[in-house]
């Protein structure tokens, strides 16, 4: 017998949304937040962790607001760059991923650190007021934080620290939760990746789920 299935992706979007409320505490969420929360627990596909989000008080209307002025989104991943749903940016925000660079590898020897980590040393020009996206290399976040510890290095609008892993990631995403230098938002633990980061800057650019 063939297998029966639902074949309307809008209804199979609903009932997905409506599973992730009724199941998930999202109480402690603001309205701003929720919708964001929402769309990251869905690509995970992991209810329980709505408990591992964090967010800054205000990164959810900073962020939101820094892309519908335009700002451009900063990635350490072609993984993060791929996902982002261009339909829905607000601005024809620029999406930007320096990690494949002719220039990176060789400025990762220099430094000697990962390719990762270099990468981000090209958005200098970028960042201010930009919105950054890392949902991969615990290195790339290590690192933006040591950059921004420089009063001379320009400010991004909001940090999406969402690194996935076992070397780093419980450690950079704690790093950044503590210093806070921008608004921003991670998962804590070693939980993280593209697809949970994608989903935090496709709910911020549309406003919705």
């Amino acid at each position: 017998m063939p297998y029966a299935y639902e074949t309307d992706g809008a209804a199979i979007y609903r009932q997905s949304f409506a599973m992730i409320r009724a199941e998930a505490d999202l109480a402690r969420f603001s309205p701003e937040e929720e919708p964001v929360a929402v769309r990251m627990i869905h690509a995970a596909g992991l209810v329980g962790l709505a408990k591992h989000i964090r967010f800054s008080p205000a990164f959810a209307v900073d962020a939101r607001r820094a892309l519908q002025a335009g700002a451009p989104i900063l990635c350490d991943a072609r993984m993060v760059t791929e996902g982002i749903t261009r339909a829905r940016l607000p601005a024809d925000n620029r999406i930007v991923c320096t990690l494949h660079a002719p220039e990176t590898p060789d400025l990762a020897r220099a430094m000697g650190n990962t390719r990762s980590a270099a990468a981000l040393e090209f958005w200098r020009p970028r960042l201010a007021g930009a919105v950054v996206a890392i949902g991969n290399a615990p290195t790339a976040l290590f690192h933006l934080l040591n950059m921004l510890e420089d009063p001379d290095c320009p400010r991004p609008a909001a940090i999406i620290g969402c690194p996935v892993g076992f070397v780093g990631a419980v450690e950079s995403k704690a790093a950044l939760w503590t210093d806070q230098p921008v608004p921003c938002v991670v998962v804590e633990g070693r939980m993280g990746g593209s697809a949970i980061t994608v989903a935090a800057i496709n709910a911020l650019a549309s406003g919705t789920e």
